[in-house]
């Protein structure tokens, strides 16, 4: 029995520019094959395997060839699966999706084109370049730049091209950029038609170079590009003075290291999602973290600290489920508690019913946003958000009364404390394990080695000691660039100095908003 292949456009790097209909498919893909240019973060929409097949130039040639890349296609299809080929940009434009399409045609795979956001156009617009505009062009062209214009016989008329009306963009040709102004210039093109250079396009290491066609070669090599890039060449490059927008935002350019772990996932058991959650998730967490870095033009780069987990032995918790009735209240202090007792609430049978006597006590915002994806409220949320301001909210509603926290196996002590030290009765409940990490990913050390990362944000007193100890064991930046440190909380803060880590940045709204907004105030001032 056939599968089907999907043949996705990825956009030009930015995630937010994933189709909705490719972010579907990926979803409901067993396997993912994707580019060298795909940006990693489009692969939390995947649930099924993921393979890299990156098409680029090494040591030894490209990594992997078209037709293994064709084979591996088919095979997968005629087992069953429904696969997804994510490529760079459009998979038709300079993508060679059409040949992979002819294939799956020739071989009788049903397939599906989803097109993606062009790189080229959204090169343009990102770096404040309009490739039409009434005024200045009425027409723009598309030209492969990895053809060497030396060759003997060329597909590129560079004759039509210096004749042509309208807006030169070329794809891939960082290379040959010379030679490209060259030709164009021989063939009659002003020297000083306006020219740019737009590398890493809509991410948050994008560059843009302009100059003019005589002198873009010289001004590129001067600012060491590398690829990804394209090449743009016409008066429209003139609109960048006044409508470049992208690195304007806050946080543009800085690569940001995101301690805090991964969500636990709302299942009511393994394999299983909850059948209604009321409001979509996904909205807060880290991956509310990782869209707002990009929003405000950040790349985020994710190195937890610790990680979370389900329990290996639920009886305590089953028993304290048994008897709910005994409590006045029930506290979450964080979003992994709220998920955690609800799964476990459900596979026991349980549902909101179940909680009709409790009025419930929240930390923070983001822990009540995790509430509201089960339709519940929270009673109690402080001012600030810390267990100090917690305790304090609650301790005179609670007085006498009985206390149910549900917590992770690792943290802070004091809630209890001080609940206790105030005449309430509080029973702590681990619904969730804390475990640390034993060191950072291959690719984060990597960056770290090279001082590729500016800013590590510290979102509490567990997770600044364990930053701290694993930087023990990663490599020193070579060029000397050590990342820059930023907290949630003067607790936060207190802890990471205590660990060795010198803070520059402490947020005065203690969420991961303001833990960035903290990092962007920094950030202007040096």
């Amino acid at each position: 029995m056939s599968g089907i292949v999907y043949l996705v456009g990825a956009g030009p790097g930015d995630p937010g520019l994933l189709t909705l209909r490719g972010a579907e498919v990926l979803a409901q893909a067993d396997l993912v094959l994707y580019d060298g240019l795909v940006n990693p973060l489009l692969l939390r929409h995947a649930r099924g395997r993921c393979e890299r097949t990156a098409r680029i130039w090494g040591e030894e040639g490209h990594n992997v060839a078209q037709a293994e890349v064709n084979d591996r296609l088919i095979t997968a299809a005629r087992a069953g699966l429904r696969v997804v080929r994510l490529k760079g940009g459009d998979p038709f434009l300079f993508g060679r999706g059409s040949e992979e399409a002819a294939a799956l045609a020739q071989a009788g795979i049903p397939f599906e084109v989803v097109p993606g956001v062009t790189a080229a156009i959204a090169a343009g617009e990102y770096a404040g370049i309009s490739f039409t505009h009434r005024e200045l062009a009425s027409a723009v062209a598309f030209v492969t730049g990895h053809e060497d214009p030396h060759k003997p016989s060329r597909l590129v008329d560079y004759a039509a091209l210096a004749r042509f009306p309208g807006t030169l963009v070329f794809y891939m040709g960082l290379h040959h950029l010379r030679t490209i102004a060259e030709m164009l210039q021989a063939e009659g093109l002003p020297a000083d038609t306006p020219a740019a250079v737009i590398c890493r396009a809509s991410l948050p290491a994008q560059r843009t170079v302009t100059a003019t066609l005589g002198t873009i070669a010289d001004a590129a090599a001067r600012a060491e590009l590398k690829p990804p890039s394209v090449i743009v060449i016409g008066r429209c490059v003139r609109q960048r003075e006044r409508i470049a927008w992208f690195e304007q935002r806050p946080l543009f350019g800085l690569r940001i290291g995101i301690t805090r772990p991964n969500e636990l996932p709302l299942t009511c058991e393994p394999g299983r999602d909850v059948p209604w959650t009321g409001l979509p998730s996904g909205a807060g967490g880290v991956a509310g973290t990782i869209s707002r870095c990009l929003e405000w033009g950040a790349e985020p780069v994710l190195m937890p600290a610790i990680e979370v987990a389900p329990l290996s032995d639920a009886t305590p918790v089953d028993a304290a489920l048994a008897r709910l009735g005994d409590f006045d209240w029930l506290v979450f202090t964080s979003a992994n508690g709220v998920r955690a007792f609800w799964n476990r609430l459900w596979s026991c049978g349980g549902d909101a019913r179940r909680l009709h006597n409790l009025r419930i006590a929240c930390i923070g915002p983001a822990t009540a946003a995790a509430l509201a994806e089960l339709r519940l409220r929270a009673d109690l949320v402080p001012a600030a958000y810390r267990a100090e301001e917690l305790a304090e909210a609650l301790a005179p509603l609670t007085a006498g009364q009985n206390v149910l926290w549900a917590r992770a196996s690792r943290g802070r002590d004091v809630l209890p404390d001080r609940l206790r030290a105030a005449g309430v009765r509080v029973e702590e409940l681990v619904v969730y394990e804390h475990r640390d990490v034993e060191a950072f990913s291959p690719e984060v050390q990597a960056r770290l080695a090279r001082g590729e990362i500016d800013w590590i944000g510290l979102s509490s007193p567990s997770i600044a000691a364990g930053i701290a100890q694993l930087l023990s064991l990663s490599p020193s930046p070579a060029n000397g660039r050590t990342p820059r440190f930023a907290a949630i909380s003067p607790v936060t803060a207190e802890a990471a100095r205590e660990a060795g880590l010198a803070i520059e940045a402490v947020a005065q709204t203690y969420t991961w908003d303001g833990l960035l907004e903290a990092i962007a105030r920094a950030a202007a001032a040096t």
